[in-house]
Parts: C-alpha cells; sequence; structure tokens
C-alpha cells in the first residue's frame, strides 16, 4: 500500500515537471521567434534564392555538300559543339554508309550568304566596263554638252583609245569563256560587288576624260600614240599566247609542270619571269597610259601594278617549292626586279 502511494506520488512529481519543461520550451520558442520576426524585419525584405538552370546540349545540323558540283549529299544532325572532325565523319559513314571515313576528307565552310559562280563574276566584271566605255565614246547628250560636242571635232587618238579598250576587254571575255579554266566553285556576292564597283567606276572615270570635248592629245603627238598603240598590241598579243599556255593540261592540276617556251616568241618571257601574263597586262596599261596620257588611267595603271605584282610574289613562292630547278635566276613580274 505504502509503495502504490510512492509511486503515485513519483507519477504526479513527473507530469508536473514535464509541463513546467514544455510551458519553459514554448517560451523560449515564443522567445526566439520575436527575435527572429525583429532580425528579418530590420534586415529587410527576404530575397528569393536564385534557381540554378540547367544547361541544355546545343546540338547542330552540318549540311554535306560535293566540293565540285555543290550538290547535298546528306545533313548530319545532332552534333554537339565539342565534336570533332572523326566525329562527324563517322556520323556521316552512319548516314551514308558508301562513304568510308579513311576516305572523305571534310571542309568547314561558314554560312556566307548567297554565292555566285566565279563565271559570273569574270563575265560582269568585263562585260561592264566594255559597254561603259562605249555609251562615253558615242557621247550620250545627258553624259557631256550637246552643242559642245557638235562644234568640236574628236582626235583621231580618241577612236583609237576605244579600239584599244574594246580590244582589252573582248579579249577578256573570250578567254574567259574558250581559254581559262575557270573553277566550279563559288564566292560570295560581295565579291561581285566590290570587283564591278572597281572595274565600272574606273572605266567611268578613264571614259568620261578620254571621250569629253574638251580632252587635249598627247604632248608628243602621232609618234608618242602610234609607239604606244603598237606597244599594246603587242602586249594584248603576248598576254594571249600566255593565257593559251597555262590553260594547257600539262600546265593545269596536281602533276603540273611549269611551262616552257617555245617556237612562239611571245612565250620567251618565261626565260626571264615566272608570270609573264601580269607582265604583259601591265605593259598594256603602260601603252594604253602614255597613247592617252590622262589622269585616271594613270591611276588604274598603278593600282592595278600593285594588285598583281602581289599576285605574281604569292605565285612566284608556289613555283619556288614546287619546280625549284626551273625558277633558278628568275623574277617574278619584272625582269631582273621585281
Amino acid at each position: 500500500m505504502f509503495r502504490r502511494h510512492k509511486s503515485l506520488a513519483s507519477d504526479r512529481r513527473r507530469e508536473v515537471f514535464s509541463r513546467g519543461a514544455a510551458r519553459s520550451m514554448l517560451k523560449n520558442d515564443l522567445r526566439n521567434f520575436q527575435c527572429l520576426s525583429q532580425l528579418v524585419l530590420s534586415a529587410g525584405p527576404l530575397k528569393s534564392i536564385p534557381v540554378v538552370k540547367h544547361s541544355k546540349t546545343v546540338h547542330f545540323e552540318i549540311e554535306i555538300l560535293d566540293a565540285q558540283t555543290r550538290k547535298q549529299i546528306c545533313i548530319v544532325d545532332k552534333v554537339v559543339q565539342t565534336s570533332t572532325i572523326h566525329d562527324v565523319k563517322q556520323k556521316f559513314h552512319k548516314a551514308c554508309p558508301n562513304w568510308y571515313p579513311s576516305r572523305v576528307g571534310l571542309q568547314l565552310e561558314q554560312d556566307l550568304g548567297r554565292q555566285v559562280s566565279w563565271i559570273t563574276i569574270f563575265l560582269a566584271e568585263y562585260t561592264g566596263p566594255l559597254l561603259i566605255y562605249l555609251l562615253f565614246y558615242l557621247r550620250i547628250p545627258y553624259i557631256y554638252d550637246t552643242k559642245e560636242s557638235s562644234r568640236r571635232l574628236r582626235h583621231p587618238v580618241v577612236h583609237l583609245a576605244c579600239f584599244c579598250h574594246c580590244i582589252h576587254y573582248i579579249r577578256y571575255l573570250l578567254e574567259t569563256l574558250f581559254v581559262h579554266k575557270v573553277s566550279a566553285g563559288h564566292t560570295p556576292l560581295k565579291n561581285l560587288i566590290k570587283g564591278c564597283a572597281f572595274y565600272w567606276g574606273f572605266t567611268s572615270w578613264i571614259a568620261y576624260y578620254i571621250n569629253h570635248p574638251r580632252y587635249t592629245p598627247p604632248s608628243f603627238g602621232n609618234r608618242q600614240v602610234t609607239v604606244s598603240a603598237i606597244n599594246f598590241l603587242i602586249c594584248e598579243a603576248g598576254n594571249h599566247f600566255i593565257n593559251v599556255i597555262l590553260a594547257h593540261p600539262n600546265h593545269t592540276g596536281i602533276n603540273a609542270c611549269f611551262p616552257s617556251p617555245n617556237y612562239n616568241p611571245f612565250t620567251w618571257m618565261f626565260f626571264l619571269v615566272s608570270c609573264p601574263n601580269y607582265t604583259y597586262e601591265i605593259g598594256s596599261w603602260i601603252s594604253f597610259t602614255v597613247m592617252t596620257q590622262t589622269l585616271p588611267v594613270g591611276v588604274f595603271t598603278l593600282l592595278m601594278s600593285i594588285q598583281m605584282s602581289l599576285w605574281a610574289q604569292k605565285k612566284h613562292k608556289v613555283y619556288l617549292k614546287k619546280f625549284n630547278s626551273y625558277m633558278h635566276r628568275k623574277s617574278a613580274m619584272i625582269p631582273f626586279i621585281l
């Protein structure tokens, strides 16, 4: 009996102690909550935690084209940015089993916009100057004053300059169509615009001065005109014969050999320079400059000489690597100078 009362008393003590502990814990929680709320209010509004977005893998589609015909072979999809050429070849082989990776050469090309063929560029660059010069030669009324044009007679050099200019660009057009091995590749449209702006713009400037009613003939008269015209025709003929030799199958392609002079005297320039076509081209424009004695032709000749000298030096370096024994003591474009 005594033990039972004793146990009941101990249970009541435990219950009272647990209630007191619970009340004290509740008071502590309230105090902590009040402190936390004061801390939050003093710190300002809570900032949202930025959500970390998982980066998605970006895939690309690669269009496989034939290098010569530019026709589409297939499209390789699901290509990641870290893929190598070997990975692209393997995917290409899965799409087209007939193409083995070890026998396929891939070349990366960026999307450069609208493309045009090289032959289109050449034909546009050469047809424009031919027609533009003839328009100025005919002295259309809205270009020159009609009364002044009718009063003044043209000097014979004006007619001769028109003939030489037309011969030059007609030769260009015929060689582009029937002589030169024009690449089947394409180039951005902006190159066509730049080329046409250069050739057409300079032709307009040149033709305006030469065909102007107040144009003055060369200082040394007919002798200067005659010698320059003969030299112009010689350079035009030499340029044509050099281009015919360069277009020969033995001088094009991977297994090409360096052109050698033959019985034609115009080809003997190969003994002195590696790019005689540029030599004859510059000779033609220098002769045209002396024959007409005008500033626009001189500026055009200077710019063309600089550009062709760069092309000739670049080709000369290639020739030195491939045909070192044939290039002994040869210059690039100007004998013994350049």
